[in-house]
C-alpha cells in the first residue's frame, strides 16, 4: 500500500484511481474538499494508462485505452492539466476487393472523391459521405457540450439537436436504415458502421438501439468527432490527472482495494484490508456490477465485452498490397480490415451461433506516427513504430470454455484477414524483445476483467446509455438509490470512453449540495 489514510473522516472517498476517479478528486479537492482515493492497483490510471509492455524495449505502449476524443476541454482547463493531443489528418484507409483502397483523407477532399470515385465508380457516395458527416457533425456541436451539464430531457436534447431527420436518423430508427438509405457501395457502408460495434455486441438492425448509442458516442467527441492521439500515451493523461488532484490537496493511497461499503444516506464507511475510513460521500469510479457488490446488494446482469485488443511493435511498417498508398498514410488513420458491411453481418452470425467469425473484423491505428514520442529516440530513429488492433465482435462468450485456445484462434485468424491486405506477413515486420520473443500481446474480454476490472470484460462497463434523463436517472446521471453514494465511473450515464465526464459530473453533484 502507498501511503496510509490521513484522517479518520473525509468529505469524499473516491473507490477507484481510474482517470474518472482522478478528474473528480481533482474537481473536489480544488474546491476545498478533503478527499480519499483508493486504487486497487499499484499505479493509478486504471485501463488510461501506458506500459514498457515488452521486456528491455524502450517503447510505452497505450496497452488497453489507447485514443482521446471524449474528454472535453473544459476539464483540461478547470483542472489546468499538463496534456496535450494530436489530431489525426487521416480519418481512415479501407483496402478494397480489387486490391485498391479507400483513403479518406480530412485535408484533401478532392484526393477523398476520387477515391471513391475509384471505389464506387462514381462521386455519389463521396457526396452522401459529406452529407452524413456533415449532419453528425451539426449533432456533435450541439450535443457534446450538454454532457457536462445537468441532463436535459429526451424533449430538451431534441430540441437542442434543431434537425428532426437527424434525430430521427440516429436516436429513433435503427442506425442500419439510414446507412443503407444513404450509402450504396458494401465498404463504405461497413466503415460507417464500425462506429456502431466498437466494444458493443450488436448489428446495424438491432431494435435495441445499442448500436446507435454506440454510434452517438463515437461521433460526438470534441464537438467534432475527431479522434486524437494523446503525447505520451494514455498514460499521460492520467498523471496528469493524478498531479493535479495531489496538488489541489486529495490523498491517493494505491494498492488498497476496498471490500464494502454501508451508508445511511448522510454519513459513509468504506471499508478495506487493514482498516476503514467515514466520510459524508462516496464517490464509486468501479462499474455498477462492482458497486452493488461492495454494498452486498443484487449486482445486476454481467455485461458482456465484445473486443479483441492487439498491441505490437514494428521494426517496420508492412508494405501493402495497394502500392498506390504510402503505409504511413494508410496507417495514420484507423486502416479497417474485413470491415465490409456484409462481412460484418455475417460475422455478428456466426459469433451468435457461437462460432468464431471467419473473417474476423478488426481496426487498426499507429500511435506512433502522430507521436513518436512513445518510443525512445534510439527505436523512433530506426524506424520502429507502435500497431494497436481491435477486433469487432468477439463477444465474451466465445472464450469461456477455451480462453487460451480461442484467444490464439482469434488472434489467428484476424492477423491472416490483415496479412491478406499487405505485401508481406506482418509477422515479418515484428520487433524481438530482450528475450527473442515477438513483440506482441493480446487481450481477450476475460484479461480485461482480470486485469482491469472491466465487468465481463467490457469496456464501457455495461452498454452506453442516451445523453438525456429517464425516470431511472438523477439530476446528473452518476446517482444512486443511496443519497451520498454516487457513480462516477464508466458505468454512470454519459459514461464509456476516455473522457472524465462521470467523474465531472459526479463531483458537480457533490458541490450541488
Amino acid at each position: 500500500m502507498s501511503g496510509v489514510p490521513d484522517h479518520p473522516c473525509y468529505d469524499a472517498v473516491i473507490v477507484g484511481g481510474g482517470h474518472n476517479g482522478l478528474t473528480a478528486a481533482a474537481y473536489l479537492a480544488r474546491a476545498g474538499r478533503s478527499v480519499l482515493v483508493l486504487e486497487r492497483l499499484p499505479v493509478t490510471g486504471g485501463a488510461a494508462v501506458s506500459a514498457r509492455a515488452y521486456p528491455g524495449v524502450e517503447a510505452r505502449l497505450s496497452r488497453y485505452s489507447y485514443l482521446v476524443s471524449l474528454l472535453p476541454q473544459k476539464i483540461v482547463r478547470d483542472l489546468g492539466l499538463r496534456f496535450t493531443v494530436r489530431r489525426r489528418r487521416i480519418s481512415s484507409y479501407t483496402p478494397d476487393r480489387r486490391g485498391g483502397g479507400l483513403l479518406v483523407d480530412g485535408g484533401d477532399p478532392a484526393a477523398t472523391r476520387e477515391g471513391f470515385v475509384q471505389l464506387t465508380g462514381s462521386d455519389r457516395d463521396f457526396a452522401a459521405w459529406q452529407r452524413f458527416y456533415g449532419m453528425t457533425s451539426r449533432v456533435a456541436e450541439r450535443v457534446f457540450p450538454t454532457l457536462t451539464e445537468p441532463l436535459p430531457s429526451r424533449a430538451e436534447l431534441a430540441r437542442a439537436v434543431d434537425e428532426p431527420d437527424a434525430w430521427q436518423a440516429l436516436f429513433e430508427r435503427p442506425l442500419g436504415e439510414t446507412v443503407e438509405s444513404a450509402f450504396t457501395d458494401d465498404l463504405v457502408r461497413g466503415v460507417v458502421l464500425t462506429d456502431a460495434l466498437i466494444g458493443t455486441y450488436s448489428h446495424a438492425h438491432d431494435p435495441s438501439l445499442v448500436q446507435n448509442r454506440c454510434f452517438l458516442y463515437h461521433v460526438i467527441g470534441g464537438g467534432t468527432g475527431d479522434w486524437n492521439v494523446p503525447v505520451g500515451g494514455m498514460g499521460a493523461l492520467t498523471d496528469a490527472l493524478a498531479d493535479a488532484a495531489r496538488a489541489a490537496g486529495a490523498e491517493i493511497v494505491t494498492g488498497c482495494t476496498a471490500t464494502g461499503i454501508t451508508t445511511d444516506g448522510t454519513r459513509a464507511e468504506v471499508r478495506f484490508a487493514t482498516g476503514q475510513v467515514e466520510t459524508r460521500h462516496v464517490l464509486a469510479a468501479v462499474s455498477p456490477h462492482a458497486l452493488a457488490e461492495l454494498l452486498d446488494e443484487p449486482a445486476p446482469a454481467k455485461p458482456e465485452g465484445s473486443q479483441l485488443k492487439v498491441n505490437m511493435l514494428l521494426r517496420r511498417l508492412p508494405r501493402l498490397r495497394d502500392t498506390a498508398v504510402d503505409p504511413r498514410a494508410a496507417f495514420s488513420g484507423t486502416f479497417h480490415i474485413a470491415e465490409g458491411y456484409r462481412n460484418l453481418a455475417d460475422a455478428y452470425r456466426q459469433t451468435a451461433g457461437g462460432a468464431l467469425p471467419t473473417a474476423p473484423p478488426s481496426e487498426i491505428y499507429c500511435h506512433s506516427l502522430t507521436d513518436p514520442s512513445i518510443l525512445s529516440p534510439e527505436l523512433a530513429a530506426r524506424g520502429w513504430h507502435t500497431l494497436t488492433l481491435f477486433g469487432l465482435l468477439a463477444p465474451g462468450r466465445l472464450f469461456a470454455s477455451d480462453p487460451t485456445g480461442t484467444k490464439e484462434a482469434l488472434l489467428k485468424a484476424t492477423l491472416a484477414q490483415l496479412d491478406a491486405v499487405l505485401a508481406e506477413p506482418i509477422e515479418e515486420c515484428l520487433a524481438l524483445d530482450a528475450e527473442g520473443q515477438p513483440c506482441i500481446e493480446a487481450k481477450s474480454p476475460l484479461d480485461l476483467e482480470r486485469e482491469v476490472a472491466l465487468p465481463g470484460g467490457h469496456i464501457f462497463h455495461r452498454d452506453l446509455s442516451w445523453p438525456y434523463a429517464t425516470p431511472e436517472t438523477g439530476r446528473w446521471g452518476v446517482e444512486t438509490a443511496h443519497r451520498n453514494v454516487l457513480l462516477c465511473g464508466a458505468g454512470a450515464v454519459r459514461g464509456g470512453g476516455v473522457s472524465g465526464i462521470p467523474g465531472h459530473n459526479a463531483a458537480m453533484s457533490v458541490l450541488g449540495r
